[in-house]
């Protein structure tokens, strides 16, 4: 905690970036350590990369000398924190970067989270309500306004926006539950205004019009938007827009319905029921109204895969238990949530999703784990028959940690997701394993196409099957790829597969989210090896590694690297390195002999 003459210091992130002293704040000019103390304080408590820094404070040109002149950056900033009482040592030089702690006393961000967090364990809407508005009182103007980089800017902030709207769509739906459909009017408008392709506002717009007697109103809403729709996107209406509509033209009574439990991103480390939702309209035969599980957007490919998958988790008898294994990023998690969401009308139980690892890649323990799981299972309504349900335990570190957790899913039927193929669950407990390769050419192709738009990925065809292969095929780098794409729709499909082919790994990740960056989904798979697995993977996929994996090393070594997801195959065929791994190998050889190697003058101090 900082604190100056008995008060605290607060740096404010969500609007303009200030350090907020008692009543006075001061709001930073733009400069290059405005934007290096941006980067450190959109990830609180982490170690941010010279890498990443260096990126944020000159964007995509950082100057030879850059290490020296962020150290001098540093140092800029530690004077200015003394002009407020603020320590030195609020900055952190750690091996690799730098760091800042911050807590909800010090930082608008961290308590904005905490406090959305907190909402979600709420006793009640009405208590959920009051700290989802309080967590919204932080937000004093568009983030980040005078922070001049431009990978911040493009980057940062639309993930902050994002933050924000998420939580003013539930806030929406809490008063429209509590029947306060004029409160609520002013911010559904400006909502949906702003952002017309987020469907759930005009939902949410036109169901309070509807509702205040506004009827022939909220059908103009419905008509404009999916005029838009079709204009600008060649797209109709979705599901619920379109009922919406049914029901306002039948006059149906919309009252006020029970407010449905936030989605699974507001709440970090608690599992997400995700029951399946009637039409609307439709008799709910004492059942309490469910939601449907989304299909992860733009899927492409694993139709073999999914119906396999499909088969054992309905089946009437044996094991319904899936193992999907496979490389990092190579799509375990988005084909987990599509099969369920495609078979979701066989398990009226509802469908639970629990991710056994935290943002940061590290596992939950089992305890914690086991905590979730009965909460889960009795929200979804678990259970035999006509309750039986679905569960999908995401990324799990290894059998140590599914094994406990199964007896309590009951007679559910289970995916499980992980690098490793879990073969000791298996054995113990029945089921199958699907190992994931990469997407096949025409499903990457595809995989492109819905992300980005048929359009613009058919109007370069060539370009586009080249960016998949720089990609390696792999969903996590195609994802991310569009995610750059459609950050920029003035960049040509071919010149952003040049860029990125000079330097993959490096360029493939989004930086507000540690999640789609390949540094950090691969490091992470990396750290988790032993270290002298880690060494043996590096040589296997490291500079003059062409020939055979096998060369050289022990098969006890070999199995375990295709046990955590980082080779493939093996007896009795060869062993192999995915391409795209084998980049990132090289990539991360190279890094880090150069980060060795530089003088200990260039060290962060």
């Amino acid at each position: 905690m900082t604190r100056h003459g008995g008060s605290i210091i607060r740096f404010q992130l969500l609007g303009p970036l200030s350090i907020a002293h008692g009543p006075e704040t001061v709001v930073l000019k733009p400069s290059k350590p405005t934007s290096l103390l941006a980067a450190l304080l959109l990830h609180p408590n982490s170690v941010v990369s010279t890498t990443y820094l260096l990126r944020a404070v000159w964007d995509e040109e950082p100057p030879a000398t850059a290490r020296a002149a962020l150290q001098t950056c540093v140092l800029r900033l530690r004077r200015l924190f003394a002009k407020y009482g603020i320590s030195a040592t609020t900055i952190e030089a750690v091996p690799g970067g730098y760091r800042m702690r911050n807590d909800t006393e010090t930082l608008d961000l961290v308590l904005f989270r905490t406090l959305t967090a907190g909402a979600g364990s709420a006793t009640g809407p009405g208590e959920e309500l009051y700290r989802l508005r309080e967590a919204l009182s932080l937000w004093h103007g568009q983030p980040l306004a005078n922070v001049a980089s431009r990978m911040l800017q493009q980057d940062a902030v639309p993930a902050l926006e994002q933050e924000r709207l998420r939580v003013l769509e539930r806030v929406c739906d809490l008063e429209l539950a509590a029947g306060n459909c004029h409160q609520v009017l002013v911010d559904l408008y400006e909502g949906a205004r702003r952002h017309p392709v987020r469907e759930r506002f005009t939902e949410q717009l036109i169901e309070a019009l509807y509702r205040t007697g506004r009827q022939a109103e909220a059908l103009a809403e419905y008509r404009t938007v999916r005029d838009r729709l079709r204009d600008e996107l060649g797209i109709d209406p979705g599901p619920g827009l379109r009922r919406l509509e049914l029901a306002i033209l039948r006059s149906e009574d919309l009252a006020p319905a029970p407010p449905v439990p936030p989605s699974a991103p507001a709440r970090a480390l608690t599992g997400s029921a995700v029951p399946a939702l009637p039409p609307r309209g439709a008799p709910a035969h004492g059942r309490r109204p469910r939601r449907e599980v989304p299909p992860v957007p733009a899927f492409a490919g694993r139709e073999s895969d999914r119906r396999a998958i499909a088969e054992r988790l309905t089946c009437a008898d044996g094991p319904r238990l899936v193992v999907v294994s496979g490389a990092p990023g190579i799509g375990k998690s988005a084909l987990a949530r599509q099969t369920a969401h495609e078979t979701q009308h066989s398990f009226p139980g509802g469908v639970f999703v629990l991710a056994l690892a935290r943002p940061d890649g590290t596992p939950l323990t089992v305890e914690e784990a086991a905590r979730l799981l009965p909460e889960a299972a009795a929200d979804a309504g678990a259970g035999t028959g006509a309750d039986r349900q679905l569960i999908v335990l995401d990324d799990a570190a290894g059998a140590w940690q599914v094994t406990p957790l199964l007896p309590a899913a009951g007679d559910a039927s289970v995916i499980v997701t992980s690098r490793r193929a879990l073969a000791a669950v298996v054995a113990t407990h029945g089921g199958a394993v699907h190992r994931l390769d990469v997407l096949r050419p025409a499903e990457a192709y595809g995989l492109l196409a819905g992300l980005i738009g048929a359009r613009r990925i058919a109007a370069e065809p060539a370009a586009a099957r080249e960016l998949a292969s720089v990609c390696g095929h792999f969903p996590l780098a195609l994802r991310i790829a569009a995610g750059r794409l459609l950050t920029r729709p003035a960049l040509s499909v071919a010149d952003c597969a040049a860029w990125l082919a000079a330097d993959p790994p490096a360029r493939l990740a989004l930086a507000e989210d540690a999640r789609l960056s390949v540094p950090e989904v691969f490091g992470q798979a990396l750290d988790a090896l032993a270290p002298d697995l880690r060494e043996a993977f590096l040589r296997l996929g490291g500079p003059g590694a062409d020939g055979d994996p096998s060369a050289g090393e022990s098969e006890s070594v070999l199995e375990q690297l295709v046990d955590s997801g980082l080779l493939e195959d093996g007896p009795p065929g060869p062993y192999r390195v995915h391409d795209f791994l084998r980049v990132y190998a090289r990539w991360h050889v190279r890094t880090h002999r150069t980060t060795a190697a530089a003088p200990a003058a260039a060290a962060p101090r």
